[in-house]
């Protein structure tokens, strides 16, 4: 099994949603990085449940940072994050029946029956705690570069939110970055909790789309082909189970345009080179050309539902019905966006080092 994702800078993830503790290792990270753990633990309770549109399983998050730290900053060797499991129920849990949508029956097919399957084990979004306590560290070194990243719920079934600007999302990123609800517009906040808890209350969950601006980014990132900016970004996206979908930009829009009417056009404006659109997401031939970095993502609703469903049982190889117990969520939407952020941001982390060294993330 191969947990390991990064060039110059790695992220290694352990653990399992019913173990003792998960964690995260980040190695290849710059030395004299400052490291503040209550920017991780106020970025750890974004993720947190906070209400009845969340799973009533309460983990307090109550992180340590064993190694690579020292004097509130990175030493240049490896961090490691250890987050305990402090409220789990295994006996929710039957091995045998797959859960419909779940990764049951595919990891007992590669894993031969060793693998642990209470609350999910390895692949539960548990683990995503892990992803948020290491976001705590390359969110903020990104915005010492003057990079912000922000992501909000796009849509939830069929109620919207605003979308980002496409040219000027800045004040759009402050917003979210002081909101409890991830939204743009606050008066869609009602109307998004509804058909959560609409969902809730029919023993159902529901999907909806992600959308995340990267503002403040330099040009010259990413490279052609197989480590293009999307590749990458699309990467660690996809490392997530909720996500099935993800474009860039206008992204699948492209296909009802004509180039006359989506061509981002160029200027020089405040003698910088700039687009007069931003149909292609701030990225030309896998590179960031300056413009912002928008893209979707389509998350899909949380498989497990207390509604009856048919399954299999594959240890006795026989036709089943299930009605799954335990603590989920009606919608994982909103803890989600706290998860893009910090993979997008070790992205660009990784991305840079590659492009600048190891050092650059802590040059003043």
């Amino acid at each position: 099994m191969k947990n390991i994702f990064g060039n110059n800078i790695t992220l290694t993830l352990f653990g399992e949603s019913h173990g003792d503790s998960i964690g995260v290792v980040i190695d290849g990270i710059a030395p004299g990085l400052p490291i503040d753990e209550k920017i991780i633990s106020d970025l750890l309770s974004k993720r947190r449940p906070s209400s009845l549109m969340d799973t009533p399983r309460q983990e307090k998050d109550n992180f340590k940072i064993l190694s690579g730290v020292f004097n509130q900053h990175s030493t240049g060797t490896p961090i490691c994050i250890v987050i305990p499991n402090e409220n789990t129920k295994s006996k929710d849990y039957n091995y045998g029946l797959a859960r419909p949508s779940h990764a049951d029956y595919s990891a007992n097919c590669k894993y031969h029956g060793f693998e642990d399957y209470r609350g999910g084990g390895h692949f539960s979004g548990r683990i995503t705690a892990a992803i948020v306590a290491a976001g705590g560290i390359f969110i903020p070194a990104l915005e010492n570069k003057g990079i912000k990243i922000a992501t909000h719920i796009l849509q939830c079934k069929d109620a919207y939110d605003d979308s980002f600007n496409f040219l000027y999302p800045e004040k759009q990123i402050e917003l979210l970055k002081k909101s409890d609800f991830p939204v743009i517009n606050k008066d869609k906040e009602k109307e998004i909790s509804e058909k959560i808890l609409n969902a809730r209350e029919n023993c159902d969950s529901v999907g909806g789309v992600t959308q995340t601006a990267i503002a403040g980014l330099m040009p010259g990132l990413g490279e052609p082909w197989f480590d293009s900016i999307e590749s990458l970004i699309s990467h660690a996206m996809f490392s997530l189970g909720g996500i099935k979908g993800i474009d860039f930009g206008k992204g699948f829009g492209f296909a009802n345009e004509n180039a006359s009417t989506c061509n981002d056009q160029l200027r020089i404006v405040d003698n910088k080179p700039t687009t007069l659109t931003n149909n292609n997401a701030g990225i030309n031939g896998g590179i960031s050309n300056g413009m912002p970095i928008i893209f979707q993502c389509a998350v899909k609703p949380t498989p497990s539902i207390s509604q009856a469903q048919k399954t299999i049982d594959f240890c006795k190889n026989e036709n089943a019905d299930i009605q799954i117990q335990g603590r989920h969520d009606p919608a994982i939407i909103r803890r989600i966006c706290p998860v893009i952020d910090s993979l997008t941001a070790f992205v660009i982390c990784d991305l840079i080092s590659t492009r600048f060294g190891t050092d650059f993330l802590a040059k003043k």
